[in-house]
């Protein structure tokens, strides 16, 4: 019978150099090299952006009362690195209640100038502030005199000389070795785009209301769906008097399946609720001929028509129900069962 002898230990295939020696000392060198060149672009654009918080003056806020005056919208525009910055900050802008989109400033050469109107103002994006590609969208703006707010490193360049405001970049140094590829400049633009967008955004008294309306699909759009979205109401709400026996009380309950009862005056202010918790710690042979006043809970948790589904979420994971009646000035105007938080998206 053949037999399976074991390897020679002189023929085994000698270890890979690379896997043996990953935790050598060489390898410990690179790994801190890379966190070492990491931390440092990191730490060279906070400065950048700590600068740019203190450079900050009233220039930012004569920006903001023209950018806020307009009519028409926010045109951003730039070339090459700076145009990628443009468009977020042009679709930042429009997300938070400020009406605004991206004009490329090769684009706007050969006919996009005319999506450009005197209702509009124009946000030009350009660190060394002598990018050629800008000329025509500047020659523009003067021409028809159409607001020009400029973010530039150079306030005597082209672009600053020609702008109503101009919004200075510290003049701190580029993260990359070579002091060349834009990373500290393009972050620090980026940063004082969100500043203008937010600070408009405060201006106007823009709310979680109006933001829902901007971003009505994803996560953003869930976390801010309301109550008064989601709750059941009229027919569908399981109402009776204070006087009502308990043996109607739970056809009513059994009907509209949603395991409770809310009781409510003359003026449908609620008085208090009936759960299937309730009618269990009631059981005896009188239940039913009880008048549900003498078996509901008084003072039950409730919320707001106008407060946001997350929250009801939290109100009843905390107390461990699974309805809250919708109260608006004491009046039930809803209920809201977790099953429709759940389906809706909102855990």
């Amino acid at each position: 019978m053949w037999e399976k002898r074991p390897k020679d230990p002189g023929n085994a295939e000698p270890m890979n150099p690379t896997k043996a020696n990953l935790k050598s000392e060489g390898a410990d060198d690179v790994q801190n090299a890379d966190l070492d060149s990491a931390r440092r672009v990191l730490r060279l654009e906070a400065q950048a952006l700590d600068a740019l918080s203190q450079s900050l003056d009233g220039g930012f806020v004569r920006a903001l009362d023209l950018l806020s005056g307009i009519k028409g919208r926010v045109i951003v525009t730039g070339m090459g690195k700076s145009g990628h910055i443009a468009r977020k900050i042009a679709a930042t802008l429009a997300s938070t209640g400020t009406p605004a989109f991206f004009v490329h400033p090769g684009e706007a050469s050969h006919g996009d100038l005319g999506m450009v109107t005197v209702d509009d103002a124009i946000i030009a994006l350009s660190n060394s502030g002598e990018t050629p590609e800008l000329s025509d969208i500047i020659a523009h703006a003067k021409r028809f005199a159409i607001p020009l707010v400029a973010i530039t490193r150079r306030a005597d360049g082209t672009l600053g000389e020609s702008a109503d405001v101009v919004l200075r970049l510290p003049d701190t140094p580029e993260a990359c070795s070579m002091g060349l590829a834009p990373t500290t400049s393009t972050t620090a633009t980026l940063g004082l785009g969100d500043a203008i967008a937010v600070a408009l955004l405060d201006r106007k008294g823009f709310s979680a209301s109006d933001f829902r309306s901007l971003h009505p699909g994803g996560q953003l759009g869930l976390r801010l769906l309301k109550v008064s979205e989601l709750m059941h109401q009229g027919d569908e709400l399981p109402l009776t008097g204070p006087d009502t026996p308990m043996s109607q009380a739970i056809i009513e309950i059994t009907s509209k399946r949603f395991g409770c009862i809310g009781i409510v005056d003359a003026t449908s202010r609620l008085l208090g609720i009936v759960t299937d918790g309730d009618i269990r710690r009631h059981m005896d042979e009188g239940l039913l001929r009880k008048p549900v006043s003498e078996v509901m809970t008084v003072d039950p948790k409730t919320i707001r028509p106008q407060a946001l589904a997350s929250e009801a979420v939290q109100v009843m994971n905390a107390t461990g129900i699974t309805n809250l009646f919708v109260v608006d000035e004491g009046i039930a105007v809803g209920v809201l069962h977790l099953h429709d938080c759940l389906r809706a998206g909102v855990a």
